[in-house]
């Protein structure tokens, strides 16, 4: 299987940075986008910086119209988790029987439990889809999951400035190495990026969404970065006990994590003092990923029957905090 023509959905600090890496590899890379980044793909084309390296895409094509764009080989979407109802209704003309779709985002996906989950395979998440509209626009058997390991961020409307890392583990949502992962893989690694392709993809998301959880909406509601965060004993305590919960929920599903809370927190300290994904949309009055961070957590240990009073109190307050602001 080859991917030739690819679309990514999203322009913004990941989509740009894995469609600067997919036209290094050769292949014919478009972008569904809208507002001022559309506006400076069409006129000033894609730039990526990475330290003291500028590559830049002169010509690109992108719209804000899918039938423009065609139907397309692969397909990544890396938008926020709020606005991919509205993408995923738009995307369909970029669909043909074959096409791959890969999600690139935060959070526990729509189709978490395709193929997964014991008892609960094949059940729909209501708290990342509740009326079901992005299943039935996004068949399952289009899906390929991915975990991105990489910091970027926009500059400027099509510049993007990527900081560390260029890991994006891909996998089946229902397990195994099929051909299709391989060539993608395989693809991901002729344009620059590390691409394991991953057994159960469901555990890397689980891994990486342990520690997302809590930094991000405690950072959102109180404007701390992650270092202030860690520094206060009775916010960390807490930031545990969600943690702890989690861990319970994933050892039921099958995707246990052999650390503890600790373990985890000493790894983001050696990241240093930034301020994450969410408290920069709070600040930026974007719309926050609260159901695919937590919501879709407290809802899991409902369906594994694992109580999460904590998960419920860092949903309830930055839930509030968000609508407060308009931003949920």
């Amino acid at each position: 299987m080859t991917y030739k023509n690819v679309c990514i959905v999203g322009a913004g600090a990941i989509g740009g940075w894995l469609g600067a890496g997919l036209a290094r590899a050769g292949c014919t890379v478009s972008f569904l986008a809208r507002g001022e980044t559309l506006k400076a793909l069409q006129t000033q084309g894609l730039k990526l910086q990475s330290g003291a390296q500028l590559e830049q895409i002169h010509k690109v094509c992108a719209s804000n119209l899918a039938a423009e764009l065609g139907v397309q080989d692969l397909v990544i979407i890396a938008v926020k988790a709020p606005a991919l109802r509205e993408v995923a209704q738009q995307i369909r003309p970029l669909l043909s029987k074959d096409t791959v779709v890969l999600t690139a985002m935060n959070g526990v996906p729509w189709w978490f439990l395709q193929g997964f989950g014991g008892k609960l395979a094949n059940h729909a998440l209501t708290s990342v889809d509740a009326s079901g509209e992005i299943a039935a626009a996004i068949p399952a058997t289009h899906i390929i999951g991915g975990v991105v390991h990489a910091s970027c961020s926009v500059a400027s409307p099509g510049v993007i400035r990527h900081a560390f890392g260029k890991k994006i583990i891909v996998g089946e949502p229902s397990g195994g190495l099929s051909p299709r992962i391989k060539a993608l893989a395989a693809l991901l690694e002729k344009g620059g990026f590390e691409a394991p392709f991953a057994e159960q993809i469901q555990r890397d998301i689980w891994f990486k969404l342990w520690g997302n959880m809590t930094m991000n909406p405690v950072s959102a509601i109180t404007g701390a970065t992650t270092d202030q965060v860690l520094d206060d004993d009775l916010v960390r305590g807490f930031c545990s006990n969600v943690m702890l919960e989690a861990k319970e929920i994933g050892s039921r599903l099958g995707i246990p994590i052999d650390q503890q809370p600790e373990d985890r927190h000493a790894v983001t300290r050696k990241l240093g003092s930034f301020k994450t994904s969410m408290l920069q949309d709070v600040e930026a009055g974007k719309a926050v990923e609260l159901d695919a961070l937590v919501g879709a957590v407290k809802e899991l240990g409902q369906l594994t029957q694992v109580s999460t009073p904590y998960t419920d109190a860092l949903l309830g307050l930055a839930r509030l905090h968000a609508r407060v602001h308009g931003l949920y």
